[in-house]
């Protein structure tokens, strides 16, 4: 990520993925099918056909996620140590998830009900983001009416851009990532920031790749 580019994802703001429910109670993932006709087909079609469901101790679904079928990898991976999923290509499409009821994000930005396409980005190294998370992987939510080519990389700036329509503020609607925890898939995390991190396995050409995305918490700067 560029130095020059410059995006304000929270006044000073932690980042992989995210939604930001700040409730008490506990969480738990459980595996689910193909995702419904309700994602367009050109979605559809590079989704794996299981995905996971967050479901609340109260039996309410919080989230639901498809990974692509298999995730791009980039030709120059992050060697950084503030950066989990270096081989992964900023701007590439990562999957779909689907919120049946409003969220906040990460930022605590109201999430409207809907299926978003995921876009993986990275926290700017700027003045306003510096030292705000461990992690600068972050997940970009875009409205699935608004991604219409799942196969094209996006730039920094056009993935920010479509994701300020998720948010319906001058801030694009993300999420944050984390490192995932030992071997269960999919399964959710508490870790000890206090956030709940969904854990699921993606599939690279050259193997597996363990994902975690918070799903319950956000950045209390």
């Amino acid at each position: 990520m560029k130095l020059h580019r410059v995006i304000v994802f929270a006044p000073a703001i932690l980042l992989f993925a995210v939604l930001s429910a700040s409730g008490q109670g506990s969480y738990k993932a459980e595996a689910i099918g193909a995702a419904p006709a309700d994602v367009p087909a050109p979605i559809l079609s590079i989704l794996d056909s299981q995905g996971a469901r967050v479901v609340s101790d109260q039996g309410a679904t919080l989230c639901e996620v498809w990974l692509r079928k298999t995730l791009p990898t980039t030709a120059s991976p992050s060697a950084s140590s503030d950066v989990i999923y270096g081989a992964l290509p900023e701007g590439a499409f990562l999957g779909v998830l689907h919120f049946p009821a409003a969220v906040p994000d990460f930022r605590g930005q109201n999430i409207k009900p809907g299926f978003y396409t995921m876009r993986y980005a990275l926290i700017p190294q700027d003045g306003n983001h510096m030292g705000v998370n461990p992690s600068r992987d972050a997940i970009l939510l875009v409205p699935v009416a608004a991604d219409s080519d799942p196969g094209k990389t996006l730039s920094f700036e056009d993935a920010v851009k479509l994701s300020k329509q998720a948010s319906g503020t001058p801030h694009p609607g993300f999420l944050v990532g984390a490192q995932a925890s030992g071997s269960s898939f999919p399964s959710v995390v508490k870790d000890d920031q206090g956030h709940w991190n969904l854990q699921v396995k993606g599939h690279l050409q050259s193997g597996d790749l363990p994902l975690a995305i918070t799903v319950v918490g956000k950045w209390e700067g």
